[in-house]
């Protein structure tokens, strides 16, 4: 029986309006609401103040690229790469640099080096996570070989298995870009692919592409030369005819057509942004194209040269479309509009009509959320005996047996034993015949999931759908972290993760058992040095939250927020008066950085420090919380109009605090713990200042002296790294040498403290000369972005934004 809007509200004890809100912006039904524990139901109210998550996290990955004059350099990434590799090539083999293994040691795995010369390095460890995944927009299978399947993350690249998901690996390390939208395959060459790089959905994540990548050994990637100039910085979709002859590729600035052997001639075919683009699986003079934002298909009938707009509609936004498998005249379209719609047409794409797209309570199903179709959009129609049956995502997934006149949900996002949310790909076993092997992929935010019996999975007549669901995460390692923080004692790792919450390592369960005690997007992170069961996190635009069990359980039971914001029964998250609250955290994007920095006193486990517009600061951080009470915070900087984005105190002296802004200014006071702090602003004047005027990222205070001070920048410009020995006075550039791109994290040997690590969009980088010179390294994290470097003792930990977290123990070097 369907529960009404009025029934669901009494129950969890929220308005009706909220109910209304849930539905629309989860992309669900009120039955599924109704499985939703208390906890869960709080979560999604909360993320209702953000709906736009995705674009407000790439929003701010742009900003941490922008140079001085405001803009991202086109193809700076692959330019800071080259030079990285440059910089590589240099070094011998086998070199060591602050006991980190440097220079081309051929190692380009997660494990650590060979033996080299008959000494054992150093070596890094992977800890994972092995079972979270992240964002993975495409996935390929070997048509004769089915166990060999490839896919490609957001931040991470290109990954493979051979076992059918039961490990994964990263198939080329020094991709020049890890920013990987969307792959395929050659049908009539396997070993054959093509990979487009960025991410064309309007949220890119901080990374623009650079191009297309080929492989024709399914083992070395290069860039298509051609392809890498501006119209290829983002790559939504490849589409290769049946014999292998022609691509198609939809970038953000239109469609290409590439028919040379070679691949060095490329012709612009549309001029719109398109998302997605396929050819006709049973013959490749035809061809079908959807939009990336402009509500429009597109259909081909001589292989791709020249084409029509297909009639139908008004039509709204993104459009994916698929060829049914058993009638390839049958194509459909989901496109975006609000929340979803079905269209069908009958003509091989030249007319659409609209589907009724009816759920099981007879209202319209809202399939793709709120005004999220742009970004989780899929469509699947692959059944080769049945043209009626459809599959489409957005946060769940949706089956259709009547062609989309009808709906049901299959997947439970909220479940742990079902599917992750936020579909992005659905992929047919090589074997499937819709009647002996009925085996379906998918690709979501949460990585790789299986479907071993499409007619079976998701079978329930009521929610959670968890029925023949398989994960196969299993070592794909892409998470992307934005910060991490470790109890020396306990040795847990905490990390803040997009779209996959507040996570822990725990030691005794290793990579593989990772946990999640927070739940939305996670940020920066705070280990309380003499308690090893408080840990704090940050939700979103400084929602900070305490756990205080050693972040074995869930927000619903161990966390809680002290950043101000409580959830009252019957009203939903509101704010607790001043001074329990954080100002700047209830604005949203207007007061904070999406992921706004805060670290937590290295000399008072009691005292964080907080950044918004405001510097903010509370002395009782273990405050217990009340409806009304809690931590006291009090804003001790006051606003510049720069959002702050970077936060440092002085280990020994908690008076020397540094803090900085997206606009580059710097900041010092020397009597830190003081009522009303008196602040300067350093770098602005003498011989040598602190010249960037772009974001400031990071800034690390040298182990004993808290007047030597290191400063990084963003922005693929030179001189993002700066240091100061007289306070900033002044400041001396150490990124010469350094590829011009962000430098997001620096790390100061705690023992050897001319030992100097940082970390950059490109990979680590390592110095003996306290950032004289630097030796880079192919090892460990390779040419992912390193986010943050934290110390456990004298172990490094690396904090990377695609590929999970790193260690490596440097209590041994001389």
């Amino acid at each position: 029986m369907t529960i009404s809007d009025e029934e669901l509200a009494e129950t969890k004890h929220i308005t009706v309006a909220q109910v209304q809100l849930l539905r629309e912006a989860r992309g669900t039904t009120n039955a599924t609401l109704e499985t939703l524990s208390d906890g869960a139901v709080r979560k999604c109210l909360r993320r209702l103040d953000q709906p736009d998550m995705p674009t407000a996290r790439g929003l701010f990955r742009v900003d941490q690229e922008r140079g001085d004059d405001g803009t991202v350099k086109p193809h700076a990434l692959a330019q800071a790469f080259r030079q990285a590799e440059t910089l590589l090539a240099r070094v011998s083999t086998g070199a060591v640099t602050a006991g980190v293994p440097t220079g081309p040691n051929g190692h380009r795995t997660r494990g650590g080096p060979a033996p080299t010369a008959g000494m054992q390095l150093a070596a890094w460890e992977w800890i994972g996570p092995g079972n979270i995944g992240g964002r993975t927009r495409g996935l390929v299978i070997h048509p004769q070989q089915p166990l060999k399947m490839w896919a490609v993350s957001a931040g991470g690249g290109v990954w493979h298995t051979k076992n059918g998901g039961t490990d994964w690996q990263p198939v080329d390390d020094f991709l020049e870009n890890l920013a990987c939208g969307c792959i395929a395959m050659d049908p009539s060459a396997p070993a054959t692919m093509y990979v487009g790089t960025g991410e064309a959905f309007r949220n890119i994540d901080a990374i623009r592409g650079n191009g297309i990548f080929v492989t024709t050994n399914a083992v070395d990637w290069t860039p298509i030369l051609a392809t890498q100039t501006p119209d290829f910085q983002f790559v939504s979709r490849i589409a290769v005819s049946q014999s292998g002859k022609v691509l198609l590729a939809a970038t953000s600035t239109g469609l290409f057509r590439c028919a040379d052997p070679a691949r060095a001639t490329w012709t612009q075919v549309l001029d719109v942004p398109l998302g997605d683009v396929r050819f006709d699986p049973s013959d490749s003079k035809k061809a079908v194209a959807g939009a990336l934002q402009d509500g429009a298909a597109w259909f081909s009938r001589d292989g791709g040269m020249s084409w029509q707009l297909a009639s139908g509609g008004p039509w709204m936004g993104r459009v994916e479309l698929a060829y049914a498998a058993q009638d390839s005249d049958i194509v459909y379209a989901s496109v975006q509009m609000t929340t979803g719609q079905i269209w069908r047409s009958q003509d091989g794409g030249a007319t659409y009509r609209r589907q009724r797209n009816l759920s099981p309570d007879g209202v319209v199903a809202d399939y793709l959320a709120n005004d999220q179709g742009w970004y989780d959009n899929t469509i699947w129609a692959g059944d080769p005996t049945d043209s009626d049956l459809v599959l489409v995502g957005g946060i769940n997934l949706w089956r259709s047996t009547d062609g989309g006149d009808h709906l049901a949900e299959i997947s439970t996002w909220s479940e742990p034993r079902s599917v992750h949310a936020d579909q992005h790909a659905i992929v047919s076993h090589p074997s499937y015949d819709g009647v002996t092997n009925r085996t379906v992929f998918f690709a979501n935010d949460g990585g790789v999931y299986k479907a071993a019996d499409l007619a079976v999975v998701g079978s329930e007549p009521r929610p959670p759908f968890i029925t023949g669901w398989t994960e196969l995460v299993n070592n794909y390692g892409v998470t992307q972290f934005y910060g991490g923080a470790g109890h020396l004692g306990s040795g847990k790792i905490i990390g803040g993760a997009q779209d996959n919450g507040s996570l822990v390592f725990d030691p005794a369960l290793g990579p593989q058992g990772w946990q999640q005690f927070f739940g939305g997007d996670g940020g920066w992170c705070a280990a309380d040095p003499t308690n090893p069961k408080v840990f704090y996190g940050e939700y979103t635009n400084l929602q900070l939250h305490r756990n205080t069990d050693g972040a074995t359980s869930n927000d619903e039971f161990g966390a809680t927020f002290i950043s101000g914001n409580v959830f009252v029964p019957g009203q939903g998250w509101v704010w607790k008066p001043v001074p329990f609250r954080i100002t700047d955290a209830m604005n949203g994007n207007a007061g904070a950085l999406f992921i706004a920095p805060f670290v937590l006193d290295p000399n008072n486990e009691n005292r964080i420090l907080a950044g918004g517009l405001s510097l903010w600061r509370t002395n009782n951080a273990k405050q217990p919380t009340t409806f009304t009470s809690g931590p006291r915070w009090d804003a001790i900087k006051p606003s510049t109009g720069s959002k702050i984005s970077a936060i440092a105190v002085a280990p020994g002296d908690s008076n020397h605090v540094w803090v900085g802004h997206m606009n580059g200014m710097v900041f010092r006071t020397t009597d830190g713990t003081a009522t009303t702090p008196a602040w300067e602003r350093v770098g602005i004047t003498g011989p040598s200042p602190l010249t960037p005027r772009r974001g400031c990222l990071c800034i690390t205070v040298h182990p004993t002296d808290p007047d030597t001070v290191y400063v990084s920048f963003g922005g693929y410009e030179r001189g993002n790294l700066w240091m100061t020995t007289d306070g900033g006075a002044r400041w001396t550039d150490l990124a010469t040498t350094l590829p011009p791109a962000p430098i997001r994290a620096v790390a100061v040997h705690p023992r050897q403290t001319k030992f100097v690590y940082a970390g950059t969009e490109v990979g680590l980088f390592a110095s003996e000369n306290a950032g004289a010179s630097w030796s880079p390294t192919n090892e460990g994290p390779t040419n992912c972005s390193v986010d943050d470097l934290f110390w456990m003792d004298e172990t490094l930990v690396c904090v990377t934004h695609g590929r999970g977290m790193f260690r490596i123990d440097l209590s041994t070097v001389p």
